[in-house]
Parts: C-alpha cells; structure tokens; sequence
C-alpha cells in the first residue's frame, strides 16, 4: 500500500520501533540470559528475511570477491554488538541505554574521520564536541546516582555502538550494490547459531523458566524490530535526505526513557534531563547537510559585524 511507504509514516515507525526495542531487551533480561535472548532474536529474524528474499528475487549471497563480508558482518554487526547491548542493560536502564545508543551518529562520524580521513564542515564538529560533552556529563550524573556498576553497562554499550559504527564504514564502502536484505538475511542466521552455541555452553539457559513477558519481548525483537525496523529505515533512506532521516536518533530516545518511566518507573535526573537538548542538538548538528559551512563562515561573519 501507498500510504505504508510515505516519509511520515516510515518515519513514525522507525522511531517507535527503535524506541520500543530498548524497553523489550529489557524485559527479555527478566527470565532469559543474554547470549540466548539476542541467539533468539536472529533466530527469528533470519527465516523471515530469507522468505523476503525468496519473495523479492534477491540474492541471499554476498558477490563473489566480497563473501568475506559474511562472517564479518555476521560477527561484527550482528552477534557482537547486539549481545554487548542486552548484556549493558542488565546494568543501565532502558532509557539511559537508548540515550547512549543514539549517539551512533556521532560515532560513525568519529570512525569517518579515522578510517576514511573524511573532512566535515566547522558545523559538524561543533556538534560532535557538544554532543560528547554533553553525553559525557550525563554518564556521569546517572553513575553518581547509582551503585556504580552503572559504568559496567556503559562500557559494554559504548563497545556496541564503536562495533557499529566501525562496521558501517566498513558496509558503506565494501557493500554498495549489496541488497539491505541480503547482508542481514544469512548473516543474521549465523549470528543466532553461534549465539545460541555460545549460551549452551557458557549461560547454561533453563529453557523452563523464561516466562512468557520475556518470550514476548524475544519475539517483538525478532520479528518487529529484526525485520520491520531494518526494512522501514531502509525504505525512509530511500525516500528521504539523509539528515532527515537521521532525525530519528533525536526521536526514539525520549520514545524510550517514556516507556522507562512508565514501566520500570526509572527516571534519568533533572540536570540530565536538561542536558538531553543540548544533546541531541549536538547529534543533529553532525548530520548537518551544510557541509560548506565552515571555519571561514567565523571570518565571513565578523567581517560583516564590523
């Protein structure tokens, strides 16, 4: 249908998803350990994209020449990542996770500058040195506030979102002409293999005591978030400017400390609240599309002052 592929309501449903996946990890964390609920995940995730691809002709394998990527992308952007973000939340809440998480656009831009020795405009860097600052701030507010194990959560979350977005330098330049479908398909099938194998040896799971909340929560991950919020983000990609549809990382941060107060009554504190606009002012300004602005912008201006 038309009207499911419109900018706003692609845009509507990545940010719900998103927002509403960070409050699912955690109630996976409830009965079900982390190794085996993010295994579950992609295990539900993989047979759906493959039927996906099956239905839309396109090709479960990488290219020849580029078949490496498999186990890379399988590895490195699905079992890593996702298992250190379910692992962090056993120690942040759900809405402090997702605030952390959405500063994936400054982190790509980091790994831009190393990897790739891209240039950014005065803009943009701007942004980033607000937004680490910010974040920074934050961090260290809610840790005060804890029992400190806070920082564990953290560092394993920071590890996810370095993981990604070294990973998606990695895709943006390897990947190109490569199908959404196709690095995510048979790659996250193999995540969910080696994740599952993971769990039976190291978290011994009792299969019998995960309740049916986490199930649900599992599920949700799999199948909405796994498949819908793949192909909706891909789709709004395809539709929009970048930086529009970078505004979701602004969006689907308060989704999520919202149903974190509301379910798990977990509040972030008045002062990092307030830095939350600083914040994702920050974030914005790195996806900022001026990219001629820069430092000469500052000269321009205070000739025109004086």
């Amino acid at each position: 249908m038309p009207l499911l592929t419109t900018i706003p309501v692609l845009f509507f449903s990545v940010c719900l998803i998103w927002g509403t996946t960070w409050m699912a990890m955690a109630l996976a964390l409830e009965s079900i350990p982390p190794l085996a609920a993010t295994g579950l995940r992609f295990l539900l995730t993989c047979p759906l994209l493959v039927f996906l691809a099956r239905y839309n002709k396109v090709s479960l394998g990488f290219p020849l020449g580029r078949r490496w990527l498999l186990p890379v992308v399988a590895i490195g952007y699905f079992a890593v990542p996702f298992w250190l973000m379910i692992f962090g939340e056993a120690y942040v809440s759900s809405g402090l996770a997702a605030v952390i998480f959405a500063n994936m656009p400054i982190a790509v831009m980091l790994a831009s500058i190393l990897f790739l020795k891209e240039r950014f405009s005065f803009l943009q860097y701007l942004g980033l040195l607000l937004a680490i600052g910010c974040l920074i701030k934050i961090l260290f507010n809610e840790t005060a506030l804890s029992d400190g194990q806070n920082w564990i959560g953290i560092v394993f979350l920071a590890l996810a979102v370095v993981i990604h977005a070294v990973l998606y330098v990695v895709v943006r330049q390897y990947c190109q002409g490569i199908h959404v479908i196709t690095y995510n398909a048979v790659p996250s099938g193999v995540a969910a293999v080696l994740l599952i194998l993971a769990s039976i040896f190291i978290e011994m799971p009792d299969v019998s005591a995960f309740s049916a909340r986490s199930c649900g929560a599992v599920a949700y991950l799999g199948l909405v978030a796994g498949v819908g919020g793949i192909l909706a983000y891909f789709k709004l990609n395809e539709k929009a400017t970048p930086f529009k549809a970078s505004i979701c990382f602004l969006v689907f941060p308060l989704i999520a400390l919202f149903l974190d107060n509301q379910i798990k009554n977990n509040n972030l504190s008045g002062e990092s609240l307030a830095l939350l606009i600083p914040l994702l002012l920050g974030i914005m300004l790195t996806k900022s599309s001026y990219s001629k602005l820069n430092l000469n912008w500052l000269v321009n201006y205070a000739r025109y002052r004086n």
